[in-house]
C-alpha cells in the first residue's frame, strides 16, 4: 500500500482485511478514499460512523480517520450529533443495507426529511450478511436465505427512492460494477449540503453467492446485467444514477434561519 495515491488514508497494518474473498466492501472504500481525494476534503476533518454488519468495517479499522463504532441502526443519530456539535466536520456514515434500513430505518426517514448534513454510504447486499445471510428489507423477492430456505415472498424496499420522496437533497444508487460512476457520485455529493445518500448495490460471495452458486466475477457482470438509467427498469432490472439532486438549505442552515443564496 505504501507509495500508493491513497497510502495516507489507508492504514497499512489493518491489512489483510477480514473481509470475505471476492466482497465488494474493498470496492467500495477505495471509491470514498478516492472521492475524498477528488473532492479535496480534509481527512483531518472528517469523522466517520459505523454501525454494525459487514459494511460497517469499511472505515475502521481501516481509515486513518476518526471513527465511530456504535449500535446496530444508530450510526445516523450518533453522526448527526456530532455533527450538530462540530459543524465544522465533514460526517460520513457508512453501512449496510441491513443497518440502515433495517434496524435503522426510522432513523434513515427522518434523516432525509430533517435534510440533515451528513453523507450516507449504504452498502446493499440483500441480505444480513455477518450475522448469517437472513431476510432483510433489501432481499429481492423469491431470494433464498436461512430464513426464507424456500425463497423469500415478500417485495424488497427501494431504498433509494423512498429516502429521494422523504427529502433528501441527494440520492443515488450505482453497484459495485460502476465504479467510475459510483466515484463520481459520491464527490458530486461531498460538495453539496444537507441529506445526501449513496446506495452501492454490492455482491456478497459468502452469504448470496453461495447459495446461487455465483462466483464473484459472475455477480460483477450479473449487477451490470440488470442495471438500467433511472425511470427505465423493467420488473426483473434494477434502477441506478440519481434519483434526487437539489439544494434544499440543511438542517444546519434551517436551525439557523439562513437560507440559500
Amino acid at each position: 500500500m505504501r507509495g500508493h495515491p491513497l497510502h495516507h488514508f489507508f492504514r497499512p497494518e489493518a491489512l489483510p482485511t477480514a473481509f470475505c474473498p471476492g466482497c465488494g466492501n474493498g470496492l467500495v472504500a477505495g471509491a470514498i478514499l478516492r472521492a475524498l481525494k477528488r473532492a479535496n476534503v480534509d481527512f483531518q476533518k472528517t469523522v466517520f460512523v459505523a454501525g454494525i454488519g459487514c459494511a460497517a468495517w469499511i472505515p475502521s479499522p481501516h481509515f486513518r480517520a476518526d471513527s465511530l463504532h456504535v449500535a446496530h441502526g444508530r450510526a445516523i443519530p450518533t453522526a448527526l450529533g456530532v455533527k450538530l456539535r462540530r459543524p465544522e466536520l465533514t460526517v460520513i456514515v457508512v453501512g449496510g443495507d441491513g443497518d440502515l434500513a433495517g434496524i435503522g430505518g426510522n432513523h434513515l426517514l427522518h434523516a432525509a426529511r430533517r435534510n440533515a448534513d451528513l453523507l450516507v454510504v449504504m452498502v446493499n447486499n440483500f441480505v444480513y450478511a455477518m450475522t448469517g445471510g437472513q431476510v432483510g428489507p433489501t432481499t429481492p423477492k423469491n431470494l433464498p436465505t436461512p430464513t426464507t430456505p424456500y425463497g423469500n415472498p415478500e417485495y424488497p424496499m427501494d431504498v433509494a427512492r423512498v429516502v429521494a420522496a422523504a427529502g433528501a437533497n441527494y440520492v443515488a444508487r450505482w453497484t459495485t460494477a460502476h465504479l467510475g460512476e459510483l466515484e463520481k457520485a459520491l464527490t458530486k455529493a461531498l460538495s453539496k449540503e444537507g441529506f445526501r445518500f449513496v446506495e452501492v448495490v454490492s455482491q456478497c460471495p459468502t452469504r448470496v453467492g453461495g447459495r446461487l452458486a455465483m462466483a464473484p466475477g459472475e455477480a460483477l457482470r450479473w449487477l451490470r446485467a440488470r442495471a438500467r438509467p433511472v425511470g427505465k427498469a423493467g420488473p426483473e432490472e434494477m434502477e441506478v444514477g440519481e434519483f434526487a439532486d437539489q439544494d434544499r438549505p440543511g438542517l444546519l442552515k434551517t436551525l439557523r434561519g439562513e437560507k440559500n443564496a
